[in-house]
């Protein structure tokens, strides 16, 4: 029944091109079940607790499931490379052996029962894959073809300014294997659930298609995030891609750098360039943004929590950064020893809690639904950006006032007339095709109806 159900899928998608004239890709991936409606929480395993220990995850894992978290994403949990190492502790991203776990967090039992507990509570687990490169002292170094060589041939090449790692050569057929059965391993060891790919868009495109191809073969139901925001990965290898361009207009209306035109710009655009059914990560701060970038607050300021909750209204999966839940409000250090203070803001608590309710009470909200949704147009459109998104009876509309000003907004036409809901208190309206709104300074107003 798959098989006919994507036959299908892919029939009525040429039909569509061939009706409209323009030429679209079209993703084979088919998503699992559970991500379609899931909240991706990600776990910085040293800064998460004192101790950065596993165990210490698994035991909030009753908390983050209360929250609504519905994925765990594990930032690396290898080894980490001495040689060139940065810090006293090193970066996760540089790979000393894929098949083994980094003593700091615990051992590989460890985490085999963090996974299984995140299972019996009904979580997915999925782990950060470094796949470009890994570091310069790593278990395959002696494998010297299995790397970029500098011209001398004898140093394997830094790519960019990482000097504690050395790029992987995937010209080279037994690298390629080698990686393959690494992202097996931890499926069959630790029964995980996927993988988030780092840098993807620097892995040749065809690796990423035979690894998910044998991947599939092991565990059907595996999702595949990748950092990149590349259509030609969502063709036939992964499922979700990182919305870098949202986030970053998110940052810039926040700042004053743009507006809601910038935004409308942006859903007209991608629409266009991905494929209708793969899925947009949504996220308002993660490890790089919040150790580099700053933390939401940071960048954000006082819109952190509106983004947050376009975050989870948008087309896409949403994501939540350890501490976010907690309204942390600090760059967390990279290369060293850090802790999350949780004892902050607890209206952050509430309003994940609310939102992820919002998301499961309305399955327009859904992935991969990207695009059932439409801009309901008002007379202050430079400054208000209105989304209605709609299937049968459910109807979510979301309306954001990106100015720092008090505006009354009017809608001539276009609504989902009906009784609403209003999200965040028990008030129940009733909308009619047009109407007047009144939208305080970075203001917000979800309604929906079933």
């Amino acid at each position: 029944m798959k098989k006919i159900a994507l036959f299908f899928t892919v029939f009525l998608s040429l039909l569509m091109i061939s009706c409209s004239g323009e030429k679209k890709l079209i993703s084979t991936v088919e998503h699992p079940e559970w991500i379609k409606n899931a909240v991706i929480y990600e776990v910085n395993t040293r800064q998460f607790s004192v101790d950065g220990k596993f165990a210490s995850v698994e035991k909030e894992l009753p908390r983050l499931k209360s929250l609504g978290v519905d994925v765990l994403w594990f930032m690396p949990i290898t080894p980490i490379g001495v040689e060139a190492r940065k810090g006293s502790l090193g970066s996760y991203y540089s790979v000393k052996d894929y098949k083994a776990v980094n003593p700091e967090f615990g051992t590989i039992d460890d985490f085999k029962s963090l996974v299984a507990k995140a299972h019996e509570l009904g979580m997915k687990v999925i782990i950060d894959w470094v796949a470009n490169h890994t570091s310069r002292d790593a278990a395959w170094i002696n494998n010297k073809e299995w790397y970029v060589m500098d011209s001398t041939g004898t140093n394997p090449v830094a790519p960019f300014d990482w000097t504690d790692v050395a790029k992987l050569n995937y010209d080279n057929k037994e690298m390629r294997s080698a990686m393959k059965e690494a992202m097996i391993f931890w499926i069959k060891e630790a029964n995980i659930d996927g993988f988030r790919c780092d840098v993807a868009e620097h892995v040749p495109v065809d690796f990423w298609e035979d690894a998910f191809s044998e991947i599939k073969k092991v565990k059907n139901d595996v999702f595949m995030l990748a950092e990149a925001e590349n259509p030609e990965l969502q063709k036939n290898a992964f499922n979700a891609y990182y919305a870098w361009h949202l986030h970053h207009i998110m940052n810039n209306i926040a700042q004053g750098k743009a507006t809601a035109d910038t935004l409308r710009k942006y859903f007209t655009e991608s629409v266009k360039r991905f494929p209708s059914n793969t899925i947009p990560f949504n996220f308002t701060s993660n490890h790089d943004e919040n150790s580099w970038k700053g933390s939401e607050h940071e960048r954000m300021g006082e819109y952190a929590k509106q983004m947050a909750v376009f975050t989870y209204v948008a087309p896409g999966i949403p994501l939540i950064y350890n501490g976010q839940e907690a309204g942390f409000n600090r760059r967390l250090l990279f290369f060293e020893k850090d802790s999350i203070d949780w004892k902050r803001d607890t209206s952050y608590t509430k309003l994940y809690q609310e939102l992820y309710k919002l998301r499961k009470d309305n399955a327009v909200l859904n992935a991969p639904d990207n695009y059932n949704f439409e801009e309901i147009i008002t007379d202050k459109p430079s400054s208000v950006y209105v989304m209605q998104r709609k299937s049968g009876s459910n109807s979510v509309i979301s309306m954001f006032n990106f100015s720092t000003d008090t505006l009354t907004i009017k809608v001539e036409k276009g609504l989902e007339a009906g009784t609403y809901n209003s999200f965040m208190d028990t008030t129940i309206v009733q909308l009619a095709n047009s109407g007047e709104f009144k939208l305080l300074p970075r203001d917000y107003k979800i309604y929906y109806k079933k």
